[in-house]
């Protein structure tokens, strides 16, 4: 069965509610006088509840309500964000200078409104050290704390230890900030090269 409405002669039921095409209600009319009046107005008969009992049917022009739900659709995915989950691998004995291009990243994932999946991989006898990838996960929580949070706990997976950490902001929310950033940052730059002329 296809999604379709079913429109004018298609309309297979003795009577319908009928309903004007400015939303007016005209009432329980037979199927014949309701496909007349759609003639008359130069409009279609859209079956618009064909549950309904008897099915509800509107009066309206059909081509440009599909044309219409078809650009609402394309909006409405046009504005979803799209969650991404990112992956930084540490060592458990990384150096302090690394440590810190990683919490970059990190940061720049979050402030994105990416989720971030921290993984740690231990090697030869770091296996027998779990704490130490587990005190790493940990700083590296408190450190990005005020743009993300844990959202899962860090725990072994075999040689790695994994902890997930979500941002604060939603994605569409950050888009829209660093798209603002962007604006202001230009217009800066308008002015001035303005000033330079």
């Amino acid at each position: 069965m296809s999604a379709e409405p079913r429109i004018n002669d298609r309309i297979r039921v003795p009577e319908v509610r009928l309903v004007g095409p400015n939303g007016e209600q005209v009432g329980i009319v037979p199927i014949a006088k309701a496909l007349e009046l759609a003639r008359e107005s130069d409009l279609d008969l859209v079956e618009v509840a064909p549950t309904a009992r008897p099915p509800v049917a509107k009066l309206m022009d059909y081509g440009k309500f599909k044309y219409e739900s078809a650009m609402k659709a394309r909006e409405a995915r046009k504005n979803q964000a799209h969650t991404v989950i990112k992956e930084i691998k540490l060592r458990p004995k990384i150096d302090p200078h690394d440590y810190e291009t990683k919490k970059g990243h990190v940061v720049r994932f979050l402030k994105a409104g990416d989720k971030v999946k921290v993984t740690i991989m231990f090697r030869g006898r770091e296996q027998s050290r779990p704490e130490l990838g587990f005190r790493l996960l940990q700083r590296l929580a408190e450190d990005v704390e005020e743009l993300g949070f844990v959202e899962s706990r860090p725990k072994q997976d075999g040689r790695n230890m994994i902890m997930v950490i979500g941002p604060h902001k939603k994605k569409a929310e950050a888009k829209a900030e660093a798209k603002a950033e962007r604006a202001a940052r230009d217009e800066a730059a308008a002015a001035a090269s303005d000033e330079n002329a």
